[in-house]
């Protein structure tokens, strides 16, 4: 194997480590339930686009501002990823994989809702590392109940207020 090669081959690797890390730092951060803008600028890019099931962020200010009152739904969580596929194409890359999402909510009724799906994410390599560009929870499959959304949890803005003229759809 020539050195060219063996390079080729180290920075495919490299790549998948940091990947693979970014994501399991991402999912874990959820649990730890620490979001500013240190956090969002550590795992989003500036423009990213996230479809979850509270509801689809254009933007890091509106990821941040969904992710913040949605995780306050809960009192403790636990995210679990695994099985992730990471393809490489130089400064981009796709991951999917599995995820499951274990909550206990913040209503007092000691509830728990767990849903399992697929994660798949579009990343960027910047400056900083890798990033998510893109992400989409698809869940597959429920058990319990699911927290109940105030009335006006759809109108979120980048800025964290309620508004009608959301910068989500």
């Amino acid at each position: 194997m020539d050195t060219e090669e063996m390079r080729r081959q180290l920075r495919a690797l490299t790549d998948r480590a940091e990947i693979t890390d970014l994501l399991d730092r991402y999912l874990r951060s959820l649990d730890d339930g620490v979001f500013d803008e240190e956090w969002a600028r550590a795992f989003h890019t500036e423009d990213v686009t996230a479809e979850m099931p509270i509801g689809t962020a254009h933007g890091r200010a509106a990821l941040l501002a969904r992710v913040r009152r949605g995780m306050a739904l809960f009192d403790r969580t636990v995210h679990l990823g695994t099985n992730a596929v990471i393809e490489v194409d130089g400064d981009r890359a796709t991951a999917r994989g599995a995820q499951l999402s274990t909550h206990v909510l913040a209503d007092g009724s000691g509830g728990v809702f767990v849903s399992a799906g697929h994660a798949e994410n579009e990343l960027v390599r910047t400056a900083d590392g890798w990033r998510i560009s893109a992400a989409a929870l698809r869940v597959v499959w429920t058990r319990g109940t699911p927290p109940r959304l105030p009335d006006d949890f759809g109108a979120i803005s980048a800025a964290g207020a309620t508004s009608g003229a959301a910068e989500e759809s």
